[in-house]
């Protein structure tokens, strides 16, 4: 964990059905939007899309104007380094002081030496300064 951060998570509601994401992620590539971190949750008939993105406010206004129900909110977005062990640190120094993880994605590949962690807790601003004082630490 040498770079925790304080982001904007957008939680997009979409049809579930082929070619819905791909439209999405059209319209954010058109605009020039990248997206750092993703997750999809599908029930019947729609998928919660959770992404962290370069333009959060970009991204919710182009959402809007097309008639997306966009909600966002505040998570750690989290470059930790990628080995055994790494994720547990974090999840015990949250859960030492009481911040709850209340739900998590990441990704890096098996050769890389960093992965990217999103974390959606009870206490954005506690977790945020409990892990920047750890990066001190190392």
């Amino acid at each position: 964990m040498k770079n925790v951060r304080i982001v904007e998570q957008l939680v997009i509601f979409i049809a579930n059905r082929p070619g819905t994401l791909a439209e999405l992620c059209d319209a954010l590539g058109e605009a020039n939007i990248n997206i750092y971190g993703l997750t999809v949750i599908d029930t019947v008939d729609h998928a919660s899309v959770r992404m962290v993105v370069s333009d959060t406010q970009k991204a919710i206004a182009l959402l809007e104007s097309r008639g997306t129900l966009v909600l966002d909110s505040e998570v750690l977005m989290i470059e930790n380094d990628n080995r055994p062990g790494s994720l547990s640190r974090v999840a015990r120094l949250l859960s030492k002081s009481k911040v709850n993880i209340e739900y998590a994605y990441l990704a890096s590949m098996p050769s890389a030496k960093k992965g990217l962690l999103i974390l959606r807790v009870s206490d954005v601003k506690k977790a945020f300064k409990l892990l920047s004082a750890a990066d001190s630490e190392d």
